[in-house]
């Protein structure tokens, strides 16, 4: 079993999603249970950028990516990301962003989800997203990690190319001990949080930052539910008095 994830600016402005676009999301989430999803949601609402993961069988990946994609062209706002997709690599633009990990079969599908917005395509976003990734590589009871982001054209499962432009990454993992959510969470928001110009934002916030940031939302979807963990890390790193 694996965990997908497909991220995207689909939104009619750059800086936010209208809560319409949002709903007609979320409503269209159970085509992709008939196609065969174990458990998909809407896991972060990032800026202008949403993200679709579903936890799915090896073998209906492809299927999986490719209805994630049909229900982002259907609610869309704004083609957006969407037009940068191609199945020539050649042609393709910048487009949505991708990411997968393993899941161990004999553990509930249990992951983490990192969404990124950059105002203007802020190049340093791919430091930020991989200094999470390695972070979260050297945690015990973390199963496997997405790829590195890297400046090249990326080939999606299902769906078709993408080119280097692409931006607004998405980082996932997966973890095998529900008590190690936090640990490895707290892991990947500090390695990101240490870059420059770098916020953790709640889900859903607009991208009210000055150009020249970026903002990242974490998700814990666990079993089909999602947590927003920016609230439990505001709350976790206060200071006593």
């Amino acid at each position: 079993m694996k965990i997908t994830a497909i991220g995207a600016d689909i939104s009619r402005n750059d800086v936010s999603c209208s809560p319409t676009l949002v709903n007609n999301i979320e409503k269209n989430l159970y085509k992709l249970k008939k196609l065969g999803a174990r458990d998909v949601a809407l896991t972060n609402v990032t800026g202008d950028d949403v993200v679709v993961s579903a936890f799915v069988e090896d073998d209906l990946l492809e299927t999986i990516n490719e209805g994630i994609i049909n229900i982002l062209k259907d609610c869309a706002e704004n083609l957006g990301d969407l037009s940068g997709i191609s199945q020539n690599p050649e042609d393709a633009g910048e487009g949505v962003s991708y990411a997968c990990a393993n899941i161990r079969n004999d553990y509930y599908p249990d992951a983490i989800v990192l969404g990124f917005d950059t105002y203007g395509g802020e190049p340093f976003v791919g430091d930020v997203a991989n200094s999470a990734i390695k972070a979260a590589k050297g945690m015990d009871d973390s199963t496997d990690v997405s790829d590195f982001i890297e400046p090249k054209i990326k080939k999606i499962p299902g769906v078709g190319y993408v080119s280097s432009e692409t931006d607004d990454p998405v980082v996932v993992a997966t973890v095998e001990n529900i008590e190690s959510v936090g640990v490895i969470a707290g892991a990947m928001i500090g390695a990101a949080l240490g870059n420059k110009n770098t916020y953790l934002v709640k889900r859903g916030t607009t991208c009210n930052v000055l150009p020249g940031s970026v903002i990242f939302s974490v998700t814990a979807f666990m079993n089909g539910n999602v947590i927003d963990l920016s609230i439990p890390f505001e709350n976790k790193t206060r200071i006593l008095r």
